[in-house]
């Protein structure tokens, strides 16, 4: 009889925690990529998703994602509706672990996943359409398809498609939800004319960084213990293939533009983190550097396809998550080891190609599915609510109309507030004062 393993719970409540931090990392990521003027709105867009996605997930999301099969489509348990049939001592089926801990586990998954698709709609949604989108997405779109992959009795995980922590299930399916939202909704006002660069690169930097930290949780939590390895193995080779993907980038970037950026330094890693995802428990570490490596080369290439394309893209969703994801998915069908999380093997390692074409069916479903409901839905929500602010908010700022808040408050500065005499100022002093208020 299975017992319960207080190392396995301990760790995977740490994993748990750890993937939680990857939401507010990404906010701090988007939100330092746009301009002042929309700083706040790409946080609350993140945040937002810990709110609404907790709730469904609670309802009636992880029964439909972890349910009991219908057809390899749909899973449906009563018990998980509301949790309420699941008591403090039941084990998830097969692991040491209790369902509880299981269902938050993949609960900050859910979270983290339609936060992604944000990105690429900076400076332009009204909030309660995003909040509503997200209601309907998480709904629709990412619950079933969770269950496709991960589901007992899904149709991809029946297949034998490979999805270690999410390429499908998050990456690619935020990045070509991302896409069919944005071919909706439209470009930006000024989008290849005007400057958009980001206003905070520490603040990039800092939800890098973050995501990294993160990440170790998202991928090796995924194995749901200890037991045998393998989730060391998902650890070395996430660190080392977003080591490769960053550097990649940066070559790639030194060639093409002449200079190492910091926003290609943490856009690689974070190209890097994509493609392992998948990945990273059929690979060896010298196949982790492949699929590191060239994920960062060919998402360091496809984020200026949206200016050849004219889909405008705000952070590069589409360039990162939909690209490395699909790397990341496909790659596994030449550098699966056979020797890590199954006995799978690709390619390059004596395979041949059957796990090749498992791969596209589970990458090209998800996209497929994923582009064309998110699509519908937002043509729906923009011909009903409304999903684009204001020309005349977006110009002013996305912040102070929906938030009625700005990210920094410059209306101490001057030095006023740095005398400490009653002495009055001279008129010269107190004219220049005045100019410095104003």
């Amino acid at each position: 009889m299975t017992e319960l393993s207080a190392a396995n719970t301990g760790f995977m409540l740490i994993c748990s925690a750890l993937v939680m931090l990857m939401t507010p990392g990404l906010a701090f990521f988007y939100g330092g990529m746009v301009r002042v003027k929309s700083t706040l709105n790409m946080l609350m867009m993140s945040f937002i998703s810990l709110g609404i996605v907790t709730i469904l997930w609670v309802l009636y999301g992880f029964s439909i994602a972890f349910g009991t099969d219908t057809g390899g489509l749909l899973g449906w348990s009563s018990d998980y509706v509301g949790l309420t049939g699941v008591g403090i001592g039941d084990l998830w089926d097969g692991y040491t672990i209790p369902v509880y801990v299981f269902a938050v586990f993949q609960l900050m998954f859910a979270i983290i996943t339609p936060a992604l698709i944000s990105g690429a709609l900076a400076d332009r949604v009204k909030f309660s359409a995003w909040a509503l989108f997200i209601t309907l997405w998480a709904t629709i779109v990412y619950f079933p398809v969770a269950h496709w992959v991960w589901g007992a009795g899904g149709w991809a995980f029946e297949l034998g498609v490979i999805d270690f922590a999410g390429g499908t299930a998050v990456h690619i399916n935020a990045g070509a939800a991302a896409l069919g939202v944005i071919l909706v909704i439209g470009k930006r006002i000024g989008f290849k004319k005007d400057p958009m660069r980001p206003h905070s690169l520490p603040l990039v930097m800092l939800g890098a960084g973050l995501l990294w930290f993160g990440w170790f949780g998202f991928n090796a939590g995924s194995w749901l213990g200890n037991d045998d390895g393998v989730g060391a193995l998902m650890f070395i080779n996430t660190q080392i293939a977003t080591a490769a993907a960053m550097l990649a980038w940066l070559v790639y970037e030194k060639i093409r533009h002449g200079a190492c950026t910091t926003l290609g330094a943490a856009s690689g890693a974070v190209a890097g983190l994509v493609a392992i995802t998948p990945a990273g428990g059929a690979v060896d570490p010298l196949g982790a550097i492949a699929v590191g490596a060239i994920a960062g080369l060919l998402c360091a290439m496809a984020v200026g396809l949206k200016y050849k394309f004219g889909y405008d893209d705000s952070l590069d969703v589409v360039g990162v998550h939909l690209v490395g994801g699909i790397a990341g998915s496909l790659l596994i069908g030449f550098f699966a080891s056979g020797e890590g999380q199954s006995d799978v093997a690709g390619l390059f390692y004596g395979g041949g190609l059957d796990q090749f074409w498992k791969q596209c069916a589970g990458v090209f479903a998800v996209l497929a599915y994923s582009l064309v409901v998110s699509a519908i839905l937002a043509f729906v929500l923009d011909k009903t609510i409304g999903m684009r602010v204001s020309e005349d908010d977006e110009i002013a700022g996305i912040d102070q109309a929906e938030h009625a808040e700005t990210a920094y408050d410059f209306s101490g500065a001057g030095g006023g507030a740095a005398r400490t005499t009653s002495v009055p100022a001279a008129p010269a002093a107190q004219a220049a004062s005045k100019k410095v208020d104003a």
